[in-house]
């Protein structure tokens, strides 16, 4: 029987709860007013320091922040610095000082992720209990035969699923994904559908570098924070239904989400620090005003004198998700592409 999953709804599993902050009010069992109260709206922004934002991360920042301010809700900020070997020196306070510099301003202290191993190792601990995760001796070069998965990586074709050859070691710790369709809906690309097992497969939550994979960090720390609404660009689209996986095996309800078009640039990649994609904060209200017109907001030529401030207080104002464009990217100059 085909395994479906809705997003937006609360899903228990069977495991503890893992972390005694989880701020997420539909999973805290209680009152019947607390169970049938509406959480408040909040969103986060979870930029990784291997450089300075750039106009396709303003797109994703302005977009979130303008999507929890609107709501009259609350914009978290999270620094995904985990993932250490990526971290390039100061990105992290340049992009701090780039979202002051755009007025986009956050609520509570910035969350850091290089400081939250523990969480994670006490979900890991709580996953391996419940023997919902088993450890692979694979290495790369094992697996890079492997048909492409949905997210352009190797598939893992379940070598070490049954247990370890006899001599090997556990290298990485993997999430064991049963076959059927994961399903939710975005708010902006609609019904999404994936069978994790088929596209994916088992997937990694500890590396063998050591390092807690970004899927696993995502949902532990959305739940934390009491995370309502994941407002991000449609690249991560593919990582949905994992992280809906994992907080449904970890007890939490998955947010509500809306994926963004990401930015391509002339010939159709995204725009990225790996593309050498230039930094932004240089005219912080035209290129506030340049991203506004890309989500389908462009302000009025009468805006093009106004101060960051001015135009955020328009955006905040006229935000409407039925203008964004419903497509997975958009060039900077030729609108809409497909994927």
């Amino acid at each position: 029987m085909p395994l479906l999953i809705m997003c937006c709804r609360p899903v228990h599993g069977d495991l503890p709860r893992v972390a005694a902050r989880d701020g997420c009010p539909t999973c805290r069992v209680g009152t019947s007013a607390a169970v049938n109260a509406m959480p408040t709206y909040c969103g986060r922004f979870a930029p990784s320091p291997s450089g300075p934002l750039h106009f396709g991360s303003l797109v994703a920042a302005l977009g979130s922040w303008l999507a929890a301010r609107a709501a009259g809700g609350k914009w978290l900020l999270r620094m995904e610095d985990i993932d250490t070997p990526r971290n390039a020196p100061g990105a992290a306070d340049t992009i701090l000082r780039q979202l002051e510099c755009f007025g986009l301003a956050w609520d509570g202290p910035v969350l850091w992720q290089s400081r939250r191993r523990e969480a994670y190792a006490a979900a890991l601990a709580a996953l391996q209990a419940a023997g919902r995760v088993f450890g692979c001796a694979c290495t790369r070069r094992e697996i890079a035969d492997s048909q492409l998965g949905a997210d352009g990586a190797p598939r893992y074709p379940g070598t070490c699923r049954a247990g370890l050859s006899a001599g090997r070691l556990p290298r990485a710790w993997r999430f064991r994904v049963e076959p059927g369709a994961v399903c939710f809906d975005d708010r902006l690309q609609g019904r999404q559908c994936q069978d994790v097992a088929a596209d994916v497969g088992d997937f990694v939550l500890l590396r063998a570098d050591g390092i807690y994979a970004y899927q696993l960090a995502c949902v532990v720390d959305d739940a934390a924070s009491g995370v309502t609404e994941v407002v991000r660009g449609a690249d991560l689209l593919d990582s949905t239904p994992r992280q809906i996986l994992l907080a449904a095996a970890l007890g939490h309800a998955a947010p509500a989400y809306l994926h963004l078009p990401v930015a391509v640039d002339a010939s159709g990649a995204k725009l990225s620090k790996q593309t050498l994609a230039q930094p932004v904060g240089r005219d912080p209200a035209a290129e506030l005003r340049a991203a506004l017109a890309f989500l389908g907001h462009a302000p009025a030529a009468d805006m093009r004198s106004a101060a960051p401030a001015e135009v955020l207080a328009w955006a905040r104002a006229e935000w409407n998700e039925a203008r964004l464009p419903r497509t997975r990217a958009a060039g900077l100059e030729c609108g809409p592409v497909a994927l």
